[in-house]
């Protein structure tokens, strides 16, 4: 009997010696290592190829999400205007800013913020020297409430306030139409610093 269970015993012992355990364990995990470090290569280069990607919108967003890649340029314009914009002829004032505008068969509309606005309409030629900027010789009224703004069509950026006041190029002046923030406080002067809006040909 104790033979026999000596035999067992043996055989059993024998067969256990045949499986080599940790050398199978071993081949198996060494046989996906392989598999697992292309996995770890592909993703590294993923998040590489990722961050060069976010890179390169960050650095090229305004050629890519702007018209021309000019920031200035609203969605639809059709040509680009120059560094120094002239509106009616006449660069726009030299503190202009917040400029935003869209072109469109021939035309542009631009708007930008200025302290400076009755220079540049004296410069532009739609107010005289010396005249008041409310004589409707040369302007008028234009139909928007002090609660109320407006932005023309096509235009991005700030929507001009009411009230405003609206200039028009006559007879041998400059084909331009000039909106302007008045001062929602005293009717006969313009806000400081005040939107306007020019509508001219570029044609």
């Amino acid at each position: 009997m104790s033979d026999a269970g000596g035999a067992g015993g043996r055989v059993a012992s024998d067969a256990m010696d045949e499986v080599p355990y940790p050398e199978s364990v071993g081949e198996t995990v060494r046989g996906s290592s392989p598999m697992k470090r292309r996995l770890s290569r592909l993703a590294v280069v993923v998040a590489v190829l990722g961050l060069v990607a976010a890179g390169l919108v960050w650095l090229f967003q305004d050629e890519l999400f702007h018209p021309f890649g000019d920031t200035r340029a609203c969605d639809g314009s059709d040509s680009r205007l120059p560094k120094v914009i002239s509106a009616g002829g006449v660069p726009i004032p030299a503190d202009a800013s917040d400029i935003h505008y869209v072109t469109e068969n021939g035309s542009a509309r631009v708007s930008f913020l200025s302290g400076d606005v009755p220079d540049y309409l004296h410069r532009v030629g739609l107010v005289p020297e010396g005249e008041s900027l409310f004589d409707e010789t040369y302007g008028s009224a234009y139909g928007l409430g002090s609660d109320e703004s407006e932005l023309p069509e096509g235009l991005c950026g700030p929507a001009l306030r009411g009230p405003a006041w609206t200039y028009v190029g006559r007879g041998q002046g400059p084909a331009i139409n000039v909106l302007v923030e008045r001062s929602p406080i005293a009717s006969d002067t313009l806000r400081t610093p005040a939107r306007v809006i020019a509508l001219f040909d570029i044609r």
